[in-house]
């Protein structure tokens, strides 16, 4: 087996449900800081979670954290798309602005890739790093006392000095750390989500020029809808997503397969170009119709007694418009295995409770800015456009992308753990 690099053993038994990215990026960083780590999946074959998906973005807060995994961000950038920029246009095909994102590279690296392959280079490194990882794993039930935090799983009681709910936004972890259950909600918006070879399209002449030269990027911008359009690996894959406003209401499922015809509907009146990318989608790729679930920001993300958490989609869903999701749930990881390294065993509450500290108002903060894309690009005034194209432009702040969770956690850990102590004195 490979080294790897680890601090000394803690003692720190950890049990994590869910091994989606949240939850197989946490079992890592647990396992970086010495931490004994259990990783429950209910899925029987990890097939399951890799094949399906689409495009997935992590940005430089998010991707610069793979740079400590051994590997892991080479074998990204294989894969990755090989683009800096995102060129925008007008929904009637009219191009009005290029987004470089060069300057960003000193912030840390993009990594923007096909969803199943970028988990598959995580989920090859925790297995190379010998990590216990449980497939079939149906957790029913989660617990705690003073001493303890545990999960019933597949019938059995298993205990652990703490345990990580990273099942996303349905994680039955939410009951005890809420204290009732909730259901999500309709955030008034859905997303088509299309994946497919670029040789479907290379030979069409009004479209060919997003595959034949190389990667691509781009964005038509309208009213109540935005379509986003890349190639990667040198053309050779390509896909498409649109939000768009959804009348439905959230049921049981929030993912359906999607149809051509209504997606036509969508964009009828827009430029031949997003029209024709549409019609020329294959028959047989996988179109998503995903309903996008909106959940007010949680009170907390911490049990009772401190010994149970959530976190990524189980703690705060993002929509799409952040490009925030997979990295903040890659921080959640790294802060949470930190502060419970500096907590020691005996201190996994405190831990516990300073890692919400850290996190709360960063994750909603983080949050709040899909909603601003969403709107600064739907409600777009094209006459103050043409004359400020930047309006347009996703905000790329410093304080969201140029940003190390894990330097922020060993800096500010000792002052958010005094304020926690001198809260509770003064109770």
């Amino acid at each position: 087996m490979a080294h790897f690099p680890r601090r000394p053993p803690s003692g720190i038994k950890v049990i994590i449900v869910g091994a989606g990215f949240a939850g197989i990026a946490a079992a890592i960083e647990c396992d970086r800081k010495g931490h004994t780590v259990t990783l429950l999946e209910k899925a029987e074959s990890i097939e399951e979670i890799t094949r399906f998906g689409d495009i997935i973005s992590f940005d430089p807060n998010g991707a610069r954290l793979f740079e400590r995994w051994p590997g892991v961000i080479e074998a990204m950038y294989k894969v990755a798309r090989k683009t800096s920029w995102l060129d925008l246009y007008h929904w009637k095909g009219e191009f009005v602005t290029r987004q470089s994102f060069a300057h960003e590279k000193s912030w840390g690296p993009r990594v923007n890739g096909h969803r199943g392959e970028l988990y598959d280079i995580i989920y090859q490194h925790a297995r190379d790093r010998g990590l216990d990882i449980r497939l079939g794993q149906r957790v029913t039930d989660y617990f705690e006392d003073d001493d303890k935090a545990g999960v019933v799983v597949n019938g059995e009681k298993v205990a652990a000095d703490i345990v990580i709910a990273a099942e996303g936004v349905r994680s039955r972890g939410r009951k005890i750390v809420l204290g009732f259950d909730d259901k999500p909600k309709s955030s008034g918006y859905a997303v088509y989500r299309c994946w497919f070879s670029g040789d479907a399209i290379k030979d069409n002449a009004l479209i060919r020029h997003l595959v034949a030269n190389g990667d691509t990027h781009s964005g038509y911008i309208g009213p109540d809808l935005h379509f986003l359009v890349s190639s990667l690996k040198d053309g050779k894959e390509f896909n498409w997503v649109f939000t768009h406003v959804d009348d439905g209401n959230i049921e049981e499922s929030w993912q359906f397969p999607g149809k051509i015809e209504d997606c036509l509907r969508y964009v009828e009146g827009w430029a031949p170009v997003v029209q024709e990318i549409v019609r020329a989608t294959p028959k047989d790729a996988r179109l998503i119709d995903h309903k996008l679930v909106f959940r007010n920001p949680l009170p907390t993300f911490i049990s009772p007694k401190a010994r149970i958490v959530l976190i990524g989609d189980a703690a705060h869903p993002f929509l799409p418009t952040s490009i925030q999701g997979a990295s903040q749930s890659i921080e959640d990881g790294v802060v949470l295995a930190s502060c419970l390294e500096l907590a020691g065993k005996k201190n996994v509450p405190l831990a516990v409770r300073a890692h919400e500290k850290i996190r709360y108002e960063r994750v909603h903060k983080a949050q709040a800015t899909g909603v601003k894309t969403r709107e600064r690009w739907h409600k777009a005034n094209w006459d103050e456009i043409r004359k400020t194209p930047e309006a347009i432009h996703l905000a790329r702040e410093a304080w969201l992308l140029n940003f190390d969770a894990e330097k922020d956690c060993y800096e500010r850990y000792g002052e958010v753990v005094k304020g926690l102590e001198g809260g509770r004195a003064r109770l």
